[in-house]
């Protein structure tokens, strides 16, 4: 799988200031050790997980900000998620710890050498191969996506099976923004794109073309879907995880990842969505 990325100076820079002209600093300790403000980022192209907030381009709003605040209700602690750039760019900000948490990724072995997972997972996460209305070709599973040409976004992940073998078998050119995949699918410059399911029809529907798309059948993979922590997060305690892990157990418990998924789908709709739009057949 061919990832295409930028200069990390400027990747770095860039965050940097976004983090500055936020007044995010160095954090500050309640009694216990535990950091009272968290900062968090994630994939701003995953409504109605995450979205960029359309009243200030420099947060993310969605189902997982709000899921987390009510999973870290009375703990003293405070979110602030922001959008400090692609995908790309916000994994290795929490990477290096200058932000402390990712809002939802999927587990890779990678991530797990740098970061810590929030147990239990809050949801399980559809993806699919998309395709061109009319373009559709035979599918029974992965070895039908070889000699073809594929695309999604850089350093997304769809679980370490089908990563594994994407790396080793299929040639995926990776781009900044799934919309530029789409842009490529629909002039026939690559045969399918891979995304999140209910995120691809979501932005599909936002850029009006998704009368031009399909979904194959058969093509379903399943993902759980956590918070994570980075190894190198001056927040990072056993204070906070144990508040993490308790919070999202209570959550889960009682359904709300469920509920702010549904909620957050009608806000992203009435936001952005044309009003009569159809999701692609299965072809």
């Amino acid at each position: 799988m061919r990832v295409r990325t930028g200069f990390k100076s400027r990747v770095c820079l860039s965050a940097a200031l976004v983090l500055a002209l936020l007044g995010v600093s160095s954090p500050s300790l309640a009694a216990g050790g535990v950091c009272e403000r968290i900062v968090v980022t994630g994939n701003a192209q995953y409504p109605p997980v995450l979205w960029v907030d359309p009243d200030d381009s420099k947060r993310l709003v969605g189902a997982a900000v709000e899921l987390l605040e009510n999973a870290l209700e009375g703990s003293g602690i405070h979110v602030d998620v922001l959008n400090v750039g692609p995908w790309a760019r916000a994994q290795e900000e929490v990477r290096s710890g200058r932000v402390d948490m990712l809002a939802g990724a999927f587990l890779t072995p990678g991530r797990l050498a740098e970061m810590d997972y929030v147990y239990p997972p809050y949801m399980e996460v559809p993806s699919v191969i998309f395709v061109k209305r009319g373009k559709a070709f035979p599918y029974s599973g992965w070895d039908d996506l070889r000699g073809k040409r594929g695309s999604s976004l850089v350093s997304n992940s769809f679980g370490a099976a089908f990563d594994t073998y994407a790396a080793d078998h299929l040639d995926i050119n990776t781009v900044p923004s799934i919309e530029q995949s789409f842009e490529l699918l629909l002039r026939d410059r690559t045969d399918y794109v891979v995304y999140e399911r209910h995120q691809g029809l979501a932005l599909a529907a936002q850029m009006n073309i998704l009368e031009q798309l399909d979904v194959l059948e058969g093509s379903l993979i399943n993902e759980p879907l956590y918070y994570t922590v980075s190894h190198n997060s001056a927040c990072n305690s056993p204070a906070l995880r144990a508040a993490l892990a308790q919070g999202m157990h209570r959550m889960v418990r009682q359904g709300e990842p469920r509920r702010l998924v549904e909620k957050y789908r009608d806000i992203w709709n009435d936001q952005f969505a044309p009003i009569s739009q159809e999701e692609p057949a299965l072809e």
